[in-house]
C-alpha cells in the first residue's frame, strides 16, 4: 500500500486542544488495500474526525458515514451496503512506537504525523457483515427463523425417510419400555 498523505494528521504542530479533520473515502481510497477490488469494489464515505490533543494523550474520535460498495455472496450481484460507523482511537507517548491493543497505539514524541488511512480502513472492514446479501434477500433471511436449519438437499429417496413410529434399532424399544 502506498501511503497517501491525504490523511496524514500533523500532530506535532498541532495545539493542545480539540481538531477538527475531514475525508472523503470513495474508489482511489479503496485501491489502496484492494487493487482489485476483491473485498470492498467502490465506496462513497465522509469520515469526520475529531482529533483532541493533551500533553500526555491523542483522542481520535472518528465518524464515518456512507455506502460501500458489495457483492452478494449469494447472487454475485453488486449491491450498496450502508455503513455508519463510530470510533475511537487513543494514542499515547512512549519509548517506541507500537500498537498496545486494537485502539491504542503509542508512538515516540518526535512523531511528526499519524497516517489515519489504515484505521479508517480497518474500521469500515470490521463493520462489514459476515455474509453479504442483496438487499433482495435480506427479507427472505429475516422472515424465515429457521432458514439455517432448512434441508436443501437430501440423498434419500422420497418416502425412504425413517419412521418416527419405529425405532431405528430394536434396542431402543426396550429402553422405550423402561418408563
Amino acid at each position: 500500500m502506498k501511503k497517501d498523505s491525504q490523511f496524514d494528521l500533523p500532530i506535532a504542530r498541532l495545539s493542545l486542544k480539540t481538531h477538527q479533520f475531514a475525508f472523503e473515502l470513495d474508489r482511489a481510497f479503496f485501491e489502496q488495500f484492494d487493487p482489485q477490488g476483491e473485498f470492498i469494489a467502490d465506496g462513497d464515505l465522509h469520515a469526520e474526525v475529531t482529533l483532541i490533543k493533551t500533553e500526555r494523550v491523542i483522542t481520535i474520535h472518528s465518524h464515518i458515514k456512507g455506502t460501500v460498495r458489495l457483492t452478494c455472496d449469494r447472487s454475485l450481484d453488486e449491491y450498496d451496503h450502508p455503513l455508519d460507523i463510530t470510533n475511537t482511537l487513543l494514542v499515547r507517548y512512549g519509548d517506541e512506537p507500537k500498537e498496545l491493543d486494537d485502539d491504542v497505539l503509542q508512538i515516540t514524541p518526535e512523531t511528526l504525523t499519524l497516517n489515519l488511512a489504515q484505521h479508517l480502513y480497518d474500521y469500515i472492514g470490521l463493520a462489514l457483515p459476515m455474509k453479504k446479501l442483496h438487499p433482495r434477500f435480506q427479507n427472505e433471511a429475516d422472515d424465515d427463523p429457521d432458514a439455517t436449519t432448512k434441508l436443501i438437499f437430501s440423498t434419500r429417496p422420497p418416502g425412504e425417510g425413517p419412521d418416527d413410529d419405529e425405532p431405528a434399532d430394536p434396542r431402543w424399544a426396550a429402553l422405550k419400555n423402561l418408563n
